[in-house]
C-alpha cells in the first residue's frame, strides 16, 4: 500500500480555474486509482461546488479552502508577492510550508508562482538562487528530462551542476529510471567546445565526488533521440529548444492534417492508418507531458501550462504525487551537500538571473 499524501491544488490558477482543476482531480483518481491521495482546493468555492457537482469524487477526497483573492495571469512576480497574501496561490503554496500537504500544482502565472513559492518554501540548499523548470521532452526511448526550460535566463557553472543533480533526482522519482544518464547540452561534443561556464561544469560533473552517471557533452539533436536521461542546459536555451520544438511538433502536425484530408484517396489512407496514427499522437500529446516541477524549492511545486485540459492537469497532480511520495529531496540535498565541498559558498551570492522566461 502506497503512503498516503494530500496534494494542495491553485483552483483558481490557469486559463480556466475551476473548471479545469476539479475534472482534471477527477481524471487523476480515474488514471490512478487515487487510493491515499486527499486534495485541497483553494478558490471561490461555489464555483468548486458547481464543479464537484458534475463529478464523481468521493466525499473525503476533497477539502475545499475559500478564498475570493486571486492572483491574475499577468499580474507582475513583485506585485504577486506584495499583494498575492491570501490569494488561492499562495494558500495553496503554504499549505506546503505547514506540512498539510506533501506538493502543489497550479496552473496560474509562472513568474508569480515562481517568486511565491520561493518567499514561502524558500530554496532546499544555501548555495541554490532559484528554482529550475524542468521539461518531460517525449524521445525515441521514452521521456528525458530537460532543465532549466526557462526559469533561469543564464546559468553558471555551479548551477549547471545543481540542475544536473536535481534532473537526475527528478528522472528516478517520477520516471523510476535506475542509474539516469546526464548529458550537458553543447554545441559539440569535443572537449574544447562551448563557453566557459558550460566546460567547467562538464569537468565537475566528469570529476567531482557526486554518484551521477554523467555522459557527457550532447546536441540539440539527442535530445529526442533519447541518447541521455536528463540534458542540462541554461533556461535561456532550453526555453528556446523548448519552445522549438513546440512549433515544429505542430507545423508537423498540421502538414500531415493536410495531407490525410487533402482528397478522397488520402482519406482512405489515413483511416487505414489511423490505429499508428492514434499511437502516434498519443506520443506527442501535450497532456501526457504536461507538469514542469520546480526544482531547488524546500518542497514540491508543480507548474501546470495555464491552457491545459483536465488530462493534463491530472498529469501535473500525478507528478507531484509521485515526486511526494518518493525520495527526491533527500537524494537532492545529499548531493547539494557535496557542491558545497566544491564552491565556497562564503561570499555573497549573485544577482538575481532576471524574471523567468516562461
Amino acid at each position: 500500500m502506497q503512503a498516503p499524501v494530500t496534494i494542495s491544488l491553485d483552483a483558481m490558477g490557469g486559463d480556466h480555474g475551476p473548471s479545469v482543476v476539479v475534472p482534471g482531480v477527477q481524471s487523476f483518481v480515474r488514471a490512478h486509482g487515487g487510493e491515499g491521495v486527499r486534495f485541497l482546493l483553494h478558490g471561490d468555492e461555489t464555483r468548486i461546488r458547481a464543479e464537484l457537482a458534475h463529478c464523481s469524487l468521493p466525499a473525503d477526497t476533497v477539502d475545499i479552502r475559500h478564498t475570493d483573492k486571486v492572483v491574475a495571469m499577468d499580474e507582475k512576480p513583485a506585485q504577486a508577492m506584495r499583494r498575492g497574501k491570501g490569494s488561492s496561490l499562495w494558500n495553496a503554496v503554504e499549505a506546503v510550508k505547514t506540512g498539510e500537504a506533501g506538493g502543489v500544482v497550479s496552473a496560474g502565472n509562472t513568474g508569480a508562482l515562481m517568486a511565491i513559492s520561493k518567499l514561502i518554501l524558500r530554496m532546499s540548499a544555501p548555495g541554490l538562487e532559484r528554482p529550475a523548470i524542468v521539461a518531460s521532452w517525449p524521445t525515441f526511448k521514452g521521456h528525458t528530462a530537460v532543465l532549466d526550460v526557462g526559469a533561469n535566463i543564464g546559468s553558471d557553472a555551479e548551477q549547471l551542476v545543481e540542475f544536473a543533480i536535481m534532473g537526475e533526482a527528478f528522472q528516478t522519482a517520477v520516471r523510476g529510471t535506475v542509474r539516469p544518464t546526464i548529458g550537458l547540452l553543447n554545441v559539440g561534443s569535443e572537449d574544447m567546445k562551448g563557453n566557459e561556464q558550460v566546460k567547467e561544469a562538464h569537468a565537475i560533473l566528469r570529476d567531482g565526488p557526486f554518484d551521477l552517471n554523467y555522459y557527457g557533452f550532447v546536441e540539440g539533436d539527442d535530445i529526442a533521440k533519447g541518447t541521455v536521461d536528463v540534458v542540462v542546459t541554461d533556461g535561456f536555451t532550453g526555453n528556446i529548444a523548448l519552445k522549438t520544438a513546440e512549433g515544429t511538433a505542430r507545423y508537423i502536425s498540421a502538414l500531415l492534417r493536410e495531407a490525410l484530408t487533402s482528397n478522397l484517396q488520402a482519406k482512405l489512407g489515413a483511416a487505414i492508418a489511423m490505429p499508428a496514427l492514434k499511437k502516434m499522437r498519443e506520443k506527442i500529446d501535450p497532456s501526457a507531458i504536461n507538469g514542469g516541477p520546480l526544482l531547488g524549492l524546500n518542497g514540491i511545486v508543480v507548474k501546470s501550462h495555464g491552457g491545459a485540459d483536465a488530462k493534463g492537469f491530472g498529469n501535473a497532480i500525478r507528478i507531484a504525487v509521485d515526486l511526494a511520495r518518493s525520495d527526491y529531496m533527500t537524494k537532492v540535498g545529499a548531493n547539494l551537500g557535496k557542491l558545497d565541498a566544491v564552491f565556497d559558498h562564503s561570499s555573497p551570492p549573485a544577482a538575481p538571473a532576471g524574471e523567468p522566461l516562461q
